[in-house]
């Protein structure tokens, strides 16, 4: 299946028609979405006729002023407002919302010529890394439904990674695109802080940790990560966190001058060997081009989940307990005696952030602390890295997971989560599947503003292990 970048080529040479792209992705969709329960609502009917009218504007000869993705079909996370769409965040209190007008990265995929089919599901208020709620329910990941599609961003990853979309629109406070993308064998790129705007979300957190909250691709093929990217960067005036920032040319990146920082483990969650090995495969793969790698520890980074939730903890915002509740917190002790009788309107995960965001507020010293840890772990990776240098460090400690796994221990996420409040840029690359099945992958982050690098380092991991293998879909046939 190709990239969007190589679709929008075809369709502009009327090799191919917008609207049998869009056919073929719909009837993927139809094919695998009641296994999967990735897509929670449609507009394939709007769609059909968006590529209609996208074919006959090339009919008229319109592909010199056309916009680079005309007539491309993409999917968008439910948590984005798409006009005429749920828009619910997963929330149970939200189940009737639809939303009025576009989100701006929605607005600015549709004027590049993106095809939108539907919208994806979530996690509940898009703060636990499996994509299950009250509303939608469970998504399954396309290789093995028994196994989690990862979250927030879940049911984007799941559509893209089963072939159902070639891009899609994915946002990540603690790792919510890229676990997603992991889990289910694609691209997804976190962006540097502040890149791209987040208006038009549901919920955003508080203006302090605005920059840690990221909106990017998720992508079958890493040559669409960039032209997306650019599509979606840059200041609306309403996001007080965005700024303008210069995005560099992947492809002028010379591999042989990086310097790449391999770092195994965080010293307290270990790592599966097969996810190991990927990642020293990777780091060779760099070392072969001419790349300079060091293996190291970093010793800060056993205390992610303090730094992770003090940081984000101390913006300021209405708390997730509020979130919960619509605005007025909910009872904890009362919506934990509901979950036990299997009548709370909340899922488990949900009430547990809930109940360790109630815990940090109550040691307001560990917070400052761990808060101070997380300005000097930052200061440690930009000191480590410098202006060519990239990290490579697990997205997850082991391949995706059994529904309810990561329950038991609940902090593993915290290998993206660091990332976030680092404000660091970062892709997850898939690295082919393991004796199971199951995709493997690897993250690369760099300093702020270095996108384009991680990219690079993407693109080239792509060649040599061949990036998105398309699932088996062996379910299919029991």
């Amino acid at each position: 299946m190709h990239s969007a970048t190589r679709l929008a080529a075809l369709i502009r040479a009327r090799a191919v028609t917008s609207a049998e792209v869009v056919e073929a992705h719909i009837r993927r969709i139809e094919r695998v979405n009641p296994t999967l329960n990735a897509m929670v609502a449609t507009r394939f009917d709007a769609a059909r006729a968006e590529a209609r009218a996208a074919d006959a504007l090339l009919e008229r000869g319109g592909a010199a002023g056309a916009p680079p993705f005309l007539g491309v079909p993409c999917s968008i996370k439910e948590s984005f407002a798409v006009a005429g769409m749920p828009n619910s965040a997963g929330l149970v209190a939200r189940a009737g919302v639809c939303a009025g007008a576009d989100a701006v990265t929605v607005a600015r995929l549709r004027a590049a010529g993106f095809i939108p089919l539907g919208v994806t599901n979530v996690s509940e208020l898009c703060m636990w890394m499996e994509t299950n709620n009250r509303v939608y329910g469970r998504t399954n990941n396309p290789y093995d439904p028994a196994r989690t599609a990862g979250g927030s961003s879940g049911g984007e990853a799941a559509v893209v990674g089963a072939g159902g979309a070639p891009v899609g629109l994915g946002s990540d406070i603690g790792g919510s695109i890229r676990m997603p993308a992991f889990f289910n064998g694609v691209f997804g790129h976190k962006p540097t802080g502040g890149l791209v705007p987040s208006s038009g979300q549901f919920p955003l957190p508080g203006e302090g940790a605005l920059r840690f909250m990221t909106t990017g691709p998720i992508a079958r093929r890493a040559e669409d990560l960039m032209p997306v990217l650019r599509v979606l960067a840059g200041p609306d005036g309403r996001d007080p966190s965005c700024a303008p920032m210069p995005l560099g040319d992947p492809d002028a990146v010379d591999l042989a001058g990086l310097s790449v920082l391999s770092i195994e483990h965080d010293g307290v969650r270990p790592v599966s060997p097969d996810l190991l090995d990927a990642q020293r495969k990777a780091a060779r793969a760099l070392a072969a081009r001419g790349a300079t790698v060091r293996e190291a520890r970093i010793d800060l980074l056993a205390r992610t989940l303090d730094i992770w939730t003090a940081m984000v903890g101390a913006a300021e915002g209405v708390t997730f307990r509020g979130l919960l509740g619509g605005g007025r917190p909910v009872s904890l002790p009362r919506e934990l005696a509901r979950w036990s009788l299997r009548r709370s309107s909340h899922t488990l995960p949900a009430l547990g952030l809930a109940l360790l965001e109630d815990l940090g507020r109550r040691v307001p010293a560990r917070v400052r602390r761990a808060a101070e840890l997380g300005g000097a772990l930052r200061a440690e990776l930009v000191s480590r890295l410098g202006e060519r240098g990239v990290l490579l460090y697990p997205s997850y400690p082991e391949p995706a997971p059994r529904h309810y796994a990561p329950l038991l221990p609940p902090f593993q996420w915290t290998y993206t989560a660091v990332l976030n409040v680092m404000e660091m840029p970062a892709t997850q690359v898939p690295l082919g599947l393991n004796g199971a099945g199951l995709p493997l992958g690897v993250q690369v982050a760099a300093i702020h503003g270095n996108d384009h690098v991680t990219i690079a380092v993407a693109q080239h991991l792509e060649r040599v292990f061949g990036g998105w293998v398309p699932p088996a879909l062996s379910w299919r046939r029991r």
